[in-house]
């Protein structure tokens, strides 16, 4: 796995993954909030499956 996910994109994912697993822990939103593990493990790993088939990369050092 290359890295393709740089740094604003990554605290994006992460913060995003986690406000979607607090509010369906918090019973505000259902369980489709569980689809916020999604964000929060590419943000983590700092790879993307999508981005690799697209091949989209937001990490600088890997655009030389």
């Amino acid at each position: 796995m290359k890295i393709n996910v740089g740094g604003i994109d990554r605290i994006l994912r992460i913060v995003a993954g986690l406000a979607l697993i607090g509010l369906t822990l918090a019973g505000v939103i259902g369980a489709w909030g569980w689809i916020g593990v999604v964000p929060l493990l590419t943000g983590i790993f700092k790879f993307c499956p999508a981005y690799a088939i697209f091949g989209m990369n937001t990490c600088p050092m890997d655009k030389k």
